[in-house]
């Protein structure tokens, strides 16, 4: 009886060690894969039998689970910004069909790219989860598909001309009083901004500075064809102004800026007016006596001498409609888009899943995991939060799998073979011996 239960456990040993092989091998076939992670096998004795008054006698191996390994992979650059990889903890949401079942998956392989529909997605097209953004860039709080590729940004009205220059203190006050349709000769010196309206019409418009007693008087300009009524087209309209005065001690900081509450700007199409403020810096009062705390009178406008006047910085924060032209994912996962206009918005967040058992996951197929019921529920939120892993965009993982590891435990797996090869061998030699006992 115990040369038969020899043969049965040397085949348990067989049947154990070419399962061994298996994973071995399925680690070495994927030791390219992107976020792979191996697997080992795990072994357990099988039921012994009791012999009376001698103890017990095994009766071989089976194997007792095949074990993920979750160790981080090396994380390689691609340069490729929608190619992502997790650092730490946690595991990418993709939802769609997959063999046939349609629900969540979870991957550590971030080979993403935009498909024509606009949707960040996988190779296989599943949709990447994150949270998505509204028109303004403010990210939400309920997870679905992230739709990046076909954002537009909507036109901004010009609100603010910002302006850095130096106006010459000892230049000559025009003899002419300033006129607009013979700018050139009333005014000192100008220079151009482009400024929108609300349909996002690029205006080009001139800022004159006329020199005066107290300093100098600013008009800004444009052609009648850009107003509404009754401005005429080719005649050169004034739609801002006021006067800049300058320190009464000579030190050419700037001390006052006036308005002209008169003026108005009211493009062709625009039903109101729309008001432009311009920032010349900061004042040092506010009315000519009353100062105004913490200024300088130098970060804007100044009026020195040695210098002709010139312009050193001209900003205005308004711009045209604009269509996606890159985006760029922080290490949370948050997608910023840069548009054709120059402007940025934050158009969704990528969601990173959680397990408290992740070895349990269920592999799927095509770098995928399934829930299980051993694996416990996703734990889903941001990137860098509650113990979730860091995102390096423009990155991938690679595979775990230590080349030189599996090859020792192939080399230890040929060897448990070819021993329980021999155990066999041996049962059935004694079993030919014994059969010839009775001849």
């Amino acid at each position: 009886m115990t040369l038969i239960s020899t043969l049965f456990s040397g085949q348990s040993g067989l049947e154990g060690t070419s399962e061994d092989l298996s994973v071995i091998a399925d680690n070495i076939a994927n030791s390219d894969t992107i976020g792979f992670k191996s697997s080992r096998a795990d072994f357990e004795d099988a039921l012994a039998q009791s012999v009376l008054g001698a103890g017990q006698i095994g009766t071989g191996t089976q194997l007792q689970a095949v074990q993920k390994i979750l160790s981080q992979g090396a994380i390689t650059n691609t340069g490729v910004a929608t190619d992502l990889a997790l650092s730490g903890s946690g595991f990418f949401v993709v939802a769609g069909n997959h063999n046939g079942v349609d629900t969540n998956y979870y991957t550590r392989a971030g080979q993403f790219s935009i498909d024509k529909n606009g949707l960040l997605v996988n190779p296989d097209g599943l949709d990447v989860q994150g949270y998505s953004a509204d028109s303004s860039g403010n990210v939400g709080s309920l997870i679905g598909n992230l739709n990046i590729g076909a954002q537009t940004t909507p036109p901004q009205a010009t609100t603010t001309v910002t302006m850095k220059a130096n106006l010459d203190s000892n230049a000559t006050i025009p003899a002419a009083p300033w006129d607009p349709t013979n700018a050139a000769a009333t005014s000192n010196f100008s220079t151009g901004v482009t400024v929108y309206d609300n349909l996002g019409n690029a205006i080009p418009a001139q800022v004159y500075f006329v020199k005066t007693a107290a300093g100098y008087d600013y008009h800004v300009t444009t052609d009648g064809s850009h107003l509404a009524a009754p401005a005429v087209a080719g005649t050169n309209t004034e739609i801002a102004g006021g006067s800049l005065s300058f320190d009464p001690l000579g030190s050419g900081k700037l001390n006052q800026v006036t308005v002209n509450a008169a003026d108005t700007f009211q493009p062709v199409g625009q039903a109101n007016p729309q008001t432009i403020n311009f920032n010349f810096g900061d004042p040092l009062t506010s009315n000519g006596v009353t100062p105004i705390v913490g200024n300088t009178g130098l970060s804007g406008v100044t009026q020195f001498s040695g210098n002709p006047s010139a312009v050193s910085f001209v900003n205005q924060d308004g711009y045209a409609s604009g269509s996606l032209a890159s985006i760029a994912i922080d290490q949370n996962g948050l997608i910023t888009g840069s548009f054709t206009n120059g402007s940025n918005r934050d158009l969704g967040q990528v969601a990173v899943a959680t397990f408290q058992s992740p070895d349990k996951l269920e592999r799927s197929g095509g770098n995928l995991f399934a829930q299980d019921a051993e694996s416990g529920d996703p734990a889903v939120g941001v990137a860098g939060s509650s113990g979730r892993g860091s995102i390096t965009s423009g990155a991938l993982e690679q595979s775990n799998v230590d080349l030189s590891n599996e090859f020792i435990h192939m080399i230890a797996a040929q060897r448990n073979f070819q021993a329980d090869g021999k155990s066999i061998t041996t049962a059935d030699s004694l079993l030919s011996e014994l059969m010839n006992i009775k001849r």
